[in-house]
């Protein structure tokens, strides 16, 4: 008798540890995975690559799988998966743009390719494959130094719709950390229909950084263009290049009450869809300065023309500018 059991119990084991092993190389899941949490299609898999070896009714009651829904998912397996090329279509647009694209986007590249289907098809898709859009937590830049200019009032008043560019322009500076060093960078945005007017990327959040893009967003504007420049109280902001180069080209100035990072949200959420998108889920760690700053600039590049905005009717900003006639 107790031969018996331990026969029975090595049995289990071996068992246990084949179904394991087919579950990481048929299913690709990580070693440690429950095989009882796998979904009844998973788990036919599993069965059907172990049935030679073992009787099917010990199989079904180790993974916890009916005997009908083990026969209806093998009656699903044999016709072959219909979403074989939307998979691989989806897939594509997922690594293409940057991993940055959840359901509904991925929705409107394909429907800007012809393909239309509906967004829990996608969204389940997406789960199945594992295409996971990162999102971490935020940290915060500050380059308040104090009121050393005369205080200016807060125009945008958090109104950032704007029905015609170059009316509205936000800007702020963001800080990212890479082993080779601390990099910023500084942008104007149109709140038309958030694209990058101008930007400079930089080793100091120095007073050159902000002006050097406050002279290159300038250069766009036509004579009778003079928009609202919206930033928070910083010091780059405060300092006479900046206040001379605004008054020059008439710029209306509005900032942010102080230390009220809300009343600059708009830019503030730029951000913190770049770091989602390009930063964060990127490994850094052989980057050089030079490479960060040509990575940093493709993705804004590839943010004004190619990114889509479901607001824009799934346009990216420079698409939409030329579907209004804008540019050429």
């Amino acid at each position: 008798m107790e031969v018996k059991r331990l026969k029975e119990q090595i049995h289990r084991l071996e068992l246990e540890k084949d179904i394991l092993e087919k579950t990481t190389d048929i299913i690709k899941k990580d070693p440690g995975i429950n095989p009882k949490k796998l979904t009844n299609k998973e788990k036919t898999e599993v069965i059907d690559a172990l049935k030679n070896k073992y009787k099917l009714k010990e199989l079904l009651r180790f993974l916890n799988l009916p005997k009908i829904s083990y026969f209806y998912q093998k009656a699903q397996l044999a016709k072959g998966d219909k979403y074989a090329q939307l998979r691989e279509d989806i897939t594509d647009i997922f690594n293409d743009n940057y991993k940055a694209y959840g359901y509904r986007r991925i929705y409107l590249a394909l429907k800007n390719k012809g393909i239309v289907i509906s967004e829990k098809v996608i969204r389940k898709i997406m789960k199945q494959n594992e295409l996971i859009v990162y999102q971490p937590k935020q940290k915060k830049y500050s380059s308040y130094m104090g009121e050393i200019s005369p205080e200016v009032d807060n125009i945008i008043q958090r109104d950032f719709h704007s029905t015609e560019p170059n009316t509205k322009w936000l800007t702020d500076i963001t800080e990212f950390h890479i082993p080779a060093g601390k990099m910023y960078l500084s942008p104007i945005v149109d709140y038309f229909d958030s694209i990058v007017v101008s930007w400079t990327i930089g080793t100091s959040p120095n007073s050159d950084l902000v002006n050097t893009m406050l002279d290159n967003a300038i250069a766009t504007l036509r004579p009778d263009n003079h928009p609202i420049i919206h930033s928070d109280r910083g010091a780059h902001y405060r300092w006479p290049g900046w206040i001379k180069r605004m008054d020059d080209a008439k710029l209306i100035k509005s900032m942010s009450r102080k230390g009220c990072s809300p009343d600059n949200s708009a830019c503030k959420g730029y951000f913190g869809r770049l770091k989602n998108e390009m930063f964060y889920c990127n490994s850094l760690l052989d980057v050089t300065i030079d490479y960060f700053i040509n990575l940093l600039d493709r993705y804004i590049k590839w943010y004004n023309e190619k990114r889509i905005k479901k607001s824009l009717g799934g346009l990216s900003p420079y698409e939409y500018r030329q579907k209004l006639g804008l540019i050429a």
